[in-house]
């Protein structure tokens, strides 16, 4: 049990609680002097000794490190100006030293096939991996910690029994966390890319991103200084590549010098040097739990983060940090453990997040390569999400400003006021307003809501809105309360909806999304159990497959082939009043489950004709109805498909199979591919997150060459400028946002100062259009390191 300052853990005031942990003076805890032992003399160990002897030098702490003092892997390190904060509070006389060997630098440079674009205002900090552990080293020993060098830890069983706390930070490679493997539950997922960490002696102007288009493929160098002196240099590139290369099979000084070969120019002819680093691939590892009585684990043993974003060392540092402090703030062992993770894990997943779409943005490079060059450097720096369009201006308009010339923004103009063509269709602006079943409908038919709901967001600025889900007959509904396009009444209805639009909202274009609801119908409306079966007056369901789509679920009929041609038909229909009604674009729901996505996945299309099988067999019945639907749709006006680029779900719908099945409908005729995921299986295991949608969409818009819509957790007109200025999507869809605000679009342009065409305020509204002053006054410009969000 720790014993802790009684003032303050019973006040609950954290701040002050913080304060007493790292204040050497404050009173010692009553009861005896805990014992405490360290696996693992990295960084995170050595920090977390250092400050823990610090607030009390009564405490007998000892560190057990298997390699020498001076052994360390890879070069230098980079910290954030949020780490160092936290360092400069907890232990100025660490801060202290660190600062008297920092690299300090705010640019980085992106070199891309000969031209080289620069970027400033990020604030970096660095310093030699080795100076790190030799500051730290000498605060240990200053304070009076027991460091073992070349000695291997005890048996942890052993040190759980003799001490109060053991902290395993022995690195990604833990041999603790493995020995508790049952305990801590961690996932290690080892990644694509091949890389190296190497030095140069001398320093880099700059943090640099290299790409290398060589015979075998591409590589890329990350380098940046960490003494005047001498640089970090990393080389990394894909499995296949470093295969291709012959790299596997060359001896390491020969690895080191092809690598100073490759980027000579980088590297102005001078060599390379590696020290004792080889090869090795990124594993992410992820722990269900970060402690076990009272064995706790702490940096890359807990977690890792792609070297990509910086975050290793920061990660550790501020793990030991936030454990030395919840171990002061709580009454014992177990709940300062407990507190530890409550407060870390949050943390640490947000930029697991950004470092896993940094490190899957440089393994997917290749598909980038097209990009004009200014763009390409704004997606590189905008990559992992932390950095955005609105933070990069903050940091460098110059830049930014260059690169939104270079994408075609009139001056002044947010790249989402952009305009965009499909076909005979010009959108306004690149906001979207994402389909949304209001389960509404009276016998299929929208009523007053639907024209409230989608005329206000049409008021709102938006540069086509979208209804929800229209279905295709009766027995295609998914609720009694769907909307419909199978009768003349429903075609009026939404005739009336339509004609509001245009006539109030010039500006903005409606668009009708249409489907059915295959095996996923005849449930209660949402609010009353959604996707739960009717408790009475069900209607039967159809489906490519005879398979329920959860217990409970109501079990469709596998379609025949003459019912096939009477549904293409009822979609047929379905098109032809859409046209009459007005609508300006028509959108084929091939996503969700609903029945034309339950043909395209394998795990829901077990049939063993024509239509079931191959992906291409998957595809023909979707395609046949896309084709019957294009034939009477007007050709000036555009199509597009929404599908499931992934069902997240073990043996379903791959990334891969998304591209192919963009492809088909695209050769068909598709102005667009709407790009969603999942919900096709009630087993999915989605991997939520900010924009979590958006490499989808980036990847079918890069391989499959036909623009796309993106989804899923866009909330910010900032994300929508990152994405759309990034290359990575051409248009937005937004949907909770619009919920909550059916101006968005109005109010984005206000709080951007943006009053072009882009952004028309309705007649009756121009008073309103200026921004209301709020009473905030405008941030300093911020100084944000790699891994700071």
């Amino acid at each position: 049990m720790f014993p802790t300052h009684g003032t303050a853990a019973r006040s609950g005031a954290r701040e002050t609680a913080r304060a007493a942990a790292t204040d050497p003076r404050s009173p010692e805890p009553a009861g005896h002097p805990p014992r405490i032992a360290i696996i693992g003399g990295g960084p995170g160990g050595l920090y977390a000794a250092a400050l823990l002897k610090r607030r009390d030098p009564a405490r007998e702490v000892t560190l057990w490190e298997r390699n020498a003092p001076e052994d360390t892997f890879g070069f230098g390190v980079v910290l954030s100006d949020e780490t160092l904060g936290g360092i400069e509070h907890a232990d100025p006389q660490v801060y202290a030293a660190l600062q008297e060997h920092f690299t300090r630098w705010d640019d980085i440079d992106i070199v891309h096939r000969g031209t080289r674009h620069t970027s400033g205002g990020h604030g970096f900090a660095a310093l030699g991996r080795k100076r790190l552990l030799k500051i730290l080293h000498e605060r240990c020993d200053d304070l009076g910690v027991t460091l073992n060098f070349r000695a291997q830890a005890p048996d942890p069983a052993g040190l759980m029994a003799t001490h109060d706390l053991v902290i395993a930070a022995d690195g990604v490679h833990s041999t603790t966390r493995e020995r508790y493997a049952h305990a801590f539950r961690p996932t290690i997922e080892p990644h694509r890319c091949r890389y190296i960490w190497l030095a140069a002696d001398f320093p880099f102007e700059a943090f640099r991103f290299e790409i290398a288009e060589t015979e075998h493929g591409v590589m890329q160098l990350h380098g940046y200084p960490y003494s005047d002196d001498a640089s970090t240099v990393i080389v990394e590139m894909r499995e296949e590549v470093w295969h291709a290369a012959g790299l596997d099979e060359t001896d390491p000084a020969e690895s080191v010098e092809r690598c100073a070969k490759i980027f000579s120019d980088a590297l102005g002819g001078r060599p390379l040097r590696s020290g004792d680093s080889t090869w090795t691939t990124f594993r992410t590892v992820v722990c269900e739990h970060w402690s076990h009585d009272n064995l706790v684990l702490l940096g890359d043993a807990a977690h890792t983060a792609h070297f990509s974003i910086g975050s290793g060392t920061k990660l550790a540092v501020e793990d030991a940090l936030t454990l030395v402090a919840c171990l002061e703030e709580q009454p014992d062992t177990a709940s300062a453990l407990a507190a530890y993770e409550e407060e870390r894990r949050p943390v640490v997943a947000s930029t697991q997040r950004a470092a896993r779409a940094s490190l899957e943005w440089f393994e997917d490079l290749s598909r980038r390569l097209g990009q004009p060059p200014r763009q390409f450097a704004f997606n590189l720096l905008t990559r992992s999400r932390r950095v955005t369009h609105d933070n990069l201006r903050l940091r460098d308009a110059h830049f930014t400003e260059s690169v939104e010339r270079e994408f075609g923004c009139p001056p002044g103009t947010p790249p989402m006021f952009t305009p965009f063509r499909l076909r005979g269709l010009t959108l306004r602006n690149r906001v979207v307003v994402s389909p949304m079943d209001l389960y509404s409908a009276r016998d299929g038919v929208p009523g007053d809501l639907h024209l409230v709901h989608l005329g206000a967001r049409a008021l709102g600025g938006a540069g086509l809105v979208m209804t929800e889900m229209v279905c295709v007959s009766e027995e295609g509904r998914i609720t009694p309360g769907c909307a419909g396009l199978y009768s003349g009444r429903q075609g009026e209805a939404w005739k009336r909806i339509v004609g509001f639009v245009h006539e109030q909202s010039p500006g903005t274009a409606i668009g009708v999304q249409l489907g059915h609801c295959g095996r996923k119908g005849s449930t209660r409306l949402m609010w009353e159990g959604m996707d739960e079966p009717l408790p009475d007056g069900n209607w039967p369901l159809v489906a490519a497959s005879a398979l329920p789509y959860k217990p409970g679920s109501q079990t469709p009929r596998q379609l025949s082939r003459a019912q096939l041609t009477d549904i293409r038909e009822q979609f047929t229909a379905a098109t032809w009043r859409a046209a009459r009604a007005g609508f300006d674009l028509l959108e084929l729901h091939c996503a969700h489950g609903y029945l034309l996505s339950g043909f395209l996945s394998p795990l829901t299309n077990l049939r063993t004709d024509a239509y079931g099988g191959s992906l291409q067999r998957r595809l023909r019945f979707p395609l046949e109805v896309f084709d019957a639907m294009r034939a009477v749709w007007p050709q000036e006006r555009p199509m597009t498909v929404r599908v499931s680029a992934t069902d997240w779900a073990e043996g379903g719908t791959t990334a891969e199979d998304a591209v192919e099945i963009a492809r088909a409908f695209a050769a068909h005729g598709a102005d667009a591919i709407d790009v969603s995921t999942g919900q096709v299986v009630a087993e999915e295991e989605p991997e939520f997150g900010r924009s979590y949608q958006t490499p989808f969409a980036d990847r079918i818009r890069h391989e499959a060459r036909v623009p796309v819509i993106a989804v899923g957790a866009i909330s910010s007109w900032d994300d929508v400028n990152s994405l759309i200025l990034a290359g990575r999507t051409d248009l937005c869809a937004l949907a909770r946002p619009h919920l909550y605000d059916p101006h968005w679009t109005l109010h984005a342009a206000a709080e951007q100062g943006y009053t072009g065409p882009g952004a028309v305020w309705p007649a009756p509204y121009r008073a309103g259009s200026r921004r209301p002053n709020t009473g905030r006054t405008d941030a300093p410009k911020p100084r944000l390191g790699l891994g700071r969000s």
